[in-house]
């Protein structure tokens, strides 16, 4: 076991194994959970839906919306975290434990509009911005090194993944990873550690990373496992979704208990 800085929990080392644990874990919390859990999977996958209706044939509008809305499903996952959560503490996973999630997690403040309040928030507003920067890059590369504008998926597939120099693709892909590299290595543990404990986000941050640093092979795999899962439920025209958000987001509390150790900061 590796320890932290004083100001941070301890992170804990891990075995290769342990991210297929957490995908069983996470699927024995869905079933138990049942339809609460997959009516967020639902909910997603018709607003994943939804954006691919209205910018299906703008390659740029859509993968903003696409790259925004798969940044923020740490954020949007905060109530799969707190229903496991509650079956870990042997309360009963309903309605309640969402709503107190969303609407009331923090009561025992006077101020509700003071900086602790909303640092969930804020570290979902850091993750749309990351989006935000990598479309940008996303679509200053391609329009540079294109042999053709790219405005519509069709083009992007024309010009880009079929294209004869096809360094353009893999080099697209390969800026993509490097991007998504700190992205995941900032927000794997954050939103869990946000939703329990009284921290800041920087130290959500950092302690993310830490996991990272202490366990860079386990948790590669995870992430693997993450886009793979997310893969395939985008390629079922969004069906898959359904199962495959709940899956992850109670997965990923189980990541987090076995990642961090945090008796301490207070909490929430």
């Amino acid at each position: 076991m590796s320890n932290a800085t004083p100001s941070l929990p301890t992170v804990r080392t891990i075995g290769l194994h342990q991210p297929w644990v957490w995908l069983a874990q996470g699927w024995r919390d869905m079933v138990r959970i049942g339809g609460l859990s997959l009516l967020h999977g639902m909910v997603l996958a018709l607003g994943g839906a939804a954006i691919a209706t209205v910018a299906h044939q703008r390659f740029w509008l859509l993968a903003g919306a696409m790259s925004g809305f798969l940044v923020v499903a740490p954020v949007l996952a905060t109530s799969l975290y707190a229903l496991s959560q509650a079956l870990e503490q042997g309360r009963k996973p309903d309605m309640g434990v969402v709503l107190k999630t969303w609407l009331n997690w923090q009561d025992s403040h006077i101020n509700k509009w003071d900086a602790d309040y909303w640092r969930m928030l804020q570290f979902g507003v850091l993750l749309a911005l990351a989006g935000t920067g990598w479309v940008l890059t996303s679509a200053a590369f391609i329009t540079l090194l294109a042999a053709a504008p790219v405005l519509t998926p069709m083009d992007f597939v024309r010009h880009v993944v079929l294209a004869p120099q096809g360094w353009v693709f893999e080099a697209w892909l390969a800026l993509g990873a490097l991007g998504a590299a700190p992205v995941f290595a900032s927000s794997v543990v954050a939103m869990p550690l946000l939703l329990e404990r009284r921290v800041t986000v920087l130290q959500a941050v950092l302690t993310s990373w830490q996991t990272v640093l202490a366990n860079p092979v386990a948790l590669a795999l995870w992430a693997a496992l993450i886009m793979g899962l997310t893969l395939l439920g985008l390629a079922t025209a969004f069906v898959g979704l359904v199962v495959v958000i709940p899956w992850l987001g109670h997965a990923s509390w189980h990541a987090y208990r076995d990642l961090v150790d945090a008796p301490t900061p207070e909490q929430r």
